[in-house]
């Protein structure tokens, strides 16, 4: 079986020994390199994808870095149509200076008068050490008692001689938590821009410090989810010194709750504390441990399907069903859209038929595997015997055809789980920029913060202005809101 046997080092080495054993005819040896060519070539085809499976394109083989649909034929710049986004003049610049005609330049035979200005405006942007001194004043009572004032509320943490302000932390997270700098290039940033010696242990308690204040907020958003009528969900690998970990993600339209974990199933699951407790439509791709939780309705994510589908396709190109099947479920997405997100009762009906259907088709194209007749003497062996991938896609579609199109029966349920999957994409990004987490804190830090960010874009705040009111010691509006299902 190919799978015991690594294929690739394996036609290295035929190849090699073709070049290396001088007794095998010239012309042989080419012939059979071809073969040994076109066999891995063919190989290759077969393996999955990106396209084809949850492979991520950085694990496809023989991967090639591509332009994007139709951007080889585009020209520079904004295309036809486009709205950009255009740079306008402000109504109250922060400066204005006055510039006046060189008269001396001018014909002496002429006399001139003002009679009005030519407005032009200049954008700058200057990142520059700013520090606020406070003179608290110090008062004596004629016992000797000292009273100090007290700081305004926006700086009622000032307690050092000198320290960073609410700027700094939340320019310094933001730049760490959102954008995925690592810390000592952020510092790098503060020191050759604004002449700031921060440094990486000072970056890190900034991170503390939110971690810190975030704790009321992860219990908001927890209880958010908890009452959402809609749940994504999905996990992804992360690396934690050296040891692999789990990031696990819980989020809707408005909330997200990211949380790392050892472990990747219910255990995990089960610590986050929404999934077990859940009432309503849970978005997650075909992983089992999803289906223990059964105080919940399922719904399937489509993506994942199509890919597979389309695996049988390049694959088993006899296997007319799974061409219908993709183009069913993407036929009924587009006709949703098309209607609004709502389907009357006989259209619905209909698409169920030509599912089932479809189904049937699958049954005789993708059989069941038939043993081997038993020879006279021969002992049955135990088990089942394994089925193709082709048949347990069919099966799956089968077994779970209510959760695969409850997007088409319920509103609010999506066709895919994307939105659960782009939430947690990030966490990629961090790890090819910083390679890993350096500790299971730092793991917990970047995911209270992160959900912390995301959710705020969701509700139309700005990480910047969100940390910034984070760093005032308080969280934004959007966290008092009274709680329940959003």
């Amino acid at each position: 079986m190919t799978s015991a046997i690594n294929i690739s080092e394996t036609l290295a080495q035929a190849h090699k020994a073709l070049v290396d054993n001088k007794e095998i005819p010239a012309d042989f040896a080419a012939q059979v390199s071809v073969l040994l060519t076109a066999l891995e070539g063919f190989l290759n085809q077969q393996k999955p994808t990106s396209r084809n499976s949850s492979l991520p394109p950085s694990q496809d083989p023989n991967r090639l870095k591509q332009l994007r649909s139709g951007e080889g034929d585009k020209k520079p710049g904004g295309q036809a149509g486009h709205v950009g986004k255009t740079l306008r003049p402000v109504e109250n610049p922060d400066e204005i200076i006055n510039i006046s005609v060189d008269k001396s330049s001018l014909p002496t035979d002429h006399s001139y008068k003002k009679v009005g200005v030519s407005k032009r405006q200049v954008v700058e942007f200057h990142l520059s050490r700013h520090v606020k001194e406070y003179h608290l004043e110090i008062l004596e009572d004629e016992t000797g008692k000292r009273i100090t004032a007290t700081p305004p509320d926006e700086s009622a943490s000032i307690n050092r001689p000198i320290q960073y302000g609410v700027s700094v932390k939340a320019m310094a997270v933001y730049m760490n938590q959102y954008q995925l700098i690592p810390y000592k290039r952020v510092a790098e940033y503060f020191r050759d821009q604004g002449n700031l010696p921060l440094s990486a242990g000072s970056l890190f308690n900034f991170n503390k410090e939110a971690f810190s204040v975030l704790e009321n907020f992860e219990t908001i958003a927890r209880e958010k989810l908890l009452n959402a009528c809609v749940l994504h969900s999905d996990e992804t690998g992360i690396n934690v010194n050296g040891k692999l970990h789990w990031l696990h993600g819980a989020l809707n339209d408005r909330w997200t709750l990211l949380m790392p974990h050892t472990k990747r199933g219910t255990e995990a699951m089960n610590d986050m504390d929404i999934l077990p407790h859940f009432k309503g439509i849970s978005v997650h791709d075909h992983w089992k441990p999803y289906f223990t939780y059964t105080k919940c309705r399922h719904a399937l994510c489509n993506a994942h399907h199509l890919r597979e589908l389309q695996w049988v396709i390049e694959k088993s190109p006899d296997h007319k069903w799974a061409a219908k099947m993709k183009e069913l479920l993407l036929e009924i997405n587009e006709a949703l859209a098309e209607a609004g997100g709502v389907l009357i009762e006989k259209e619905r009906q209909t698409y169920h038929e030509r599912y089932i259907s479809i189904l049937k088709e699958g049954d005789e194209e993708s059989p069941l595997p038939i043993p081997p007749p038993i020879q006279k003497g021969e002992v049955k062996k135990r088990g089942r015997m394994k089925k193709t991938k082709e048949r347990n896609l069919l099966e799956r579609l089968g077994v779970f055809e209510k959760e695969t199109l409850l997007f088409m029966e319920e509103e609010q349920v999506p066709f895919t789980n994307n939105k659960g999957e782009n939430d947690i994409r990030m966490t990629k990004v961090h790890q090819k920029i910083s390679g890993c987490f350096k500790s299971f804190e730092g793991a917990l830090i970047f995911c209270r913060v992160r959900s912390f960010l995301l959710t705020a874009q969701k509700h139309g705040v700005t990480a910047t202005d969100a940390l910034n009111t984070l760093f005032q010691g308080k969280l934004p509006d959007f966290c008092h809101a009274s709680l329940g299902a959003e």
